[in-house]
Parts: C-alpha cells; sequence; structure tokens
C-alpha cells in the first residue's frame, strides 16, 4: 500500500527530472551556437565587402553611384532589421526563383544557411559603409594627396595607404556593428532557421523547463562577446602600433 502510494510521486519526480535536464539537448544548444557563429562570421565578412565598396562609392563614385548608395544606406538603416530580414528572406529567395523561371532554369531551394548570410550581409553592408567612410574622412588628406602625387592607382592606393590609415578609426565602430552581428542571428529564429535562439525555443518549448533554457542561452551569447572582446582589443593593439597610447597622451 505504501509503494501505491508513493509511484505517482516518483513519476512524478522522474518526469520533472527529465524535463529539467533533458540528454542531448546541451548538444542542440552547442550546434546552434555554431550556426549562429558561422552566420555572423560570413554576414560580417561579406558585409564588410559591400561596407569597403560601398564607402569608396560614396566618397569617389559618379553622382548617380553616390545616390544609389545613399538610397541604399538610408532605407536599410531607416526600417527595422526585422522587417528587413522577412523582406529579403522571403521577398529575396522569391526573386531570385522568378529570374531563373524567366530565363529558363527551374526554381531552387536556397540553403538557409546561405539566406540567413546573406540576408544579414545586406544589413550589416549599409551600416558598414558608413563607418568605413567615416574613417576615410579621418585621414590626414597628405597622405591621399601624396598617394596621388606618386600616380598610384585608386586599388593601388586602397591596399596600401587607405585601408591601413583609416583601420585605427574604423575598428570601434566595426566592432560594435560585429557584437551586432552575432546578436542579430537570433532573428532568423523567425523564419525557422536552427541558431542558437530556434535552438533554444525548441528545447523549453519540448521541456518546458523555460527558464534554464533561456538563462543558458544568455550566458552563451555572454561568452561569445566577451571572447570577441579580447579579440578585438588585440587587433586594435596591433593596429595602433607605432601610434602614441590614449592613456600615455592623458598623463
Amino acid at each position: 500500500m505504501i509503494a501505491t502510494l508513493f509511484t505517482p510521486l516518483l513519476q512524478v519526480s522522474t518526469l520533472d527530472l527529465l524535463a529539467l535536464e533533458p540528454p542531448g539537448w546541451g548538444g542542440n544548444l552547442l550546434r546552434g551556437l555554431v550556426n549562429s557563429v558561422i552566420i555572423a562570421v560570413g554576414a560580417y565578412g561579406f558585409g564588410l565587402a559591400i561596407g569597403i565598396g560601398g564607402a569608396y562609392g560614396k566618397l569617389y563614385g559618379g553622382p548617380i553611384l553616390r545616390d544609389l548608395l545613399e538610397v541604399y544606406t538610408t532605407v536599410v538603416r531607416a526600417v527595422p532589421e526585422l522587417v528587413l530580414i522577412l523582406i529579403l528572406y522571403f521577398a529575396g529567395t522569391d526573386l531570385i526563383n522568378r529570374v531563373l523561371v524567366a530565363v529558363g532554369h527551374e526554381r531552387i531551394d536556397i540553403n538557409g544557411l546561405v539566406a540567413g548570410i546573406w540576408v544579414l550581409a545586406v544589413v550589416q553592408g549599409a551600416y558598414s559603409t558608413e563607418v568605413l567612410r567615416g574613417a576615410i574622412l579621418s585621414i590626414p588628406q597628405g597622405q591621399i594627396e601624396a598617394a596621388r602625387a606618386y600616380g598610384m592607382s585608386p586599388l593601388l592606393m586602397l591596399r596600401r595607404i587607405t585601408l591601413p590609415a583609416m583601420l585605427p578609426f574604423a575598428i570601434p565602430g566595426l566592432a560594435n556593428l560585429w557584437l551586432i552581428a552575432t546578436k542579430d542571428t537570433a532573428l532568423l529564429a523567425i523564419v525557422g532557421f536552427n541558431e542558437l535562439t530556434q535552438e533554444t525555443r525548441t528545447a523549453a518549448g519540448q521541456t518546458k523547463a523555460y527558464f534554464t533554457f533561456f538563462v543558458a542561452a544568455g550566458v552563451l551569447y555572454l561568452l561569445l562577446t566577451l571572447v570577441s572582446n579580447r579579440i578585438i582589443a588585440r587587433i586594435e593593439r596591433w593596429s595602433r602600433r607605432g601610434m602614441p597610447s590614449i592613456s600615455g597622451s592623458t598623463r
């Protein structure tokens, strides 16, 4: 009789333990974190490439190119990122398939990882354009004039003068964009991509342990930010080598 009374309690206790500590869910969260990092790195890299071209186009391009880039950066920075992701993810993939059908090809299923990187890269590119444009304007004009006097081509001047000289001015803004990219990956959960936030939602929904899993996801995002800050600090010290330190100049 005693065993009969305690059997339901033992069953409830077992179910609760399975809900709070389900086997294998930790691996799902780590897989989601890896996906988030891959998306962030890809989007940041492509966004940086767009930003370099956009900044150069806004500073040295023709009037039509400058106007187009101004529209691009204004629209992307004005529209909420979640709305942009929905537009670019669904409308963009549909537009690509319509173009393929128009030229005689079959429709394709675009990989979620590729689509996520492409969508966030478009967003990152607009912000990178403005960050890099401001950094280029911070370069002493004498260096640019000297490069032109030596007859350097625009690409050679970009590689040897502009990029190295603007890097110390651009790193703080670019560092912020990297941290934004890592957090923006969470917005892809709304389109069903299995990054960290989506994996956390799935685990929490299956186990009902919402507090446990979302706190765990927050800790993983925090660890990613701390590691990123250490790497960014090293890059910033490297880019400012030979330049007087800020702390030393204030003494």
